[in-house]
């Protein structure tokens, strides 16, 4: 399997990176971003790209592959909707507009974030722009189009989140995280278990369209059993 990975330095794209270069069946992993990580591996090979809205000068490169997994996101604290939906929405429907007419076998996961309003009308802002995202993915004519909508995430092997706020989050909350995944193991996942579960929909496909974390759980189960 040939895996597209947007976002890769992020805290769910280091742990999608992770899984992915552990698993027997991925021949290449191909991260795509404006900067590369630091990862080294010989099926790894990264692609830096300033201009993630337009990736015309670099359509060769973006074919022929499997599954994408798309794990960009930003946070939407201080920007207006405007703002908020040329960063989210329209950046990743630049992308997938881009890799549906280039790979329209592949599979695309798209990293979204509990609570998206896929009715679009809610009052909540960032709630409303996700759920339109992942609407307007899910009429692209590729093989299959999932969307994870994880919430509270516990990063393992070392993995930071990018963002300061939400390094200091976790900072905070870091002594409680694994005992609530212990109690709540179907509520907060792992950058493990979020990794994982990406690679077995793109092997195996999943019951649903839009995985919530316990359906993103039970498919990273699926994989280990």
């Amino acid at each position: 399997m040939n895996v597209l990975l947007f976002g890769a330095t992020g805290m769910v794209g280091q742990g999608t990176l992770r899984e992915c270069l552990l698993a027997d069946d991925v021949t290449l992993v191909q991260t795509v971003g404006r900067s590369a990580t630091a990862q080294r591996d010989p099926r790894l090979r990264q692609l830096v790209h300033a201009d993630l809205f337009d990736c015309s000068a670099i359509e060769a490169q973006l074919t022929p592959f499997d599954a994408c997994f798309f794990c960009i996101g930003v946070t939407s604290s201080g920007m207006s909707e405007a703002q908020y939906t040329h960063l989210t929405h329209d950046l990743a429907m630049a992308v997938a507009r881009t890799l549906a007419r280039l790979n329209p076998q592949m599979t695309f996961v798209y990293v979204s974030g509990a609570g998206a309003d896929s009715s679009e009308t809610g009052r909540t802002m960032w709630a409303r722009v996700r759920g339109r995202l992942e609407n307007a993915l899910r009429r692209l004519p590729f093989k299959a189009v999932y969307v994870f909508r994880p919430g509270l995430i516990q990063p393992l092997h070392g993995i930071r989140s990018k963002t300061a706020a939400y390094r200091r989050f976790y900072g905070l909350i870091r002594p409680l995280l694994p005992l609530l995944r212990r109690l709540m193991p179907d509520t907060v996942l792992s950058t493990e278990v979020v990794g994982r579960a990406m690679l077995e929909v793109a092997r195996h496909g999943a019951p649903t369209a839009v995985l919530e974390a316990a359906d993103i759980s039970r498919v990273a189960r699926s994989r280990s059993a």
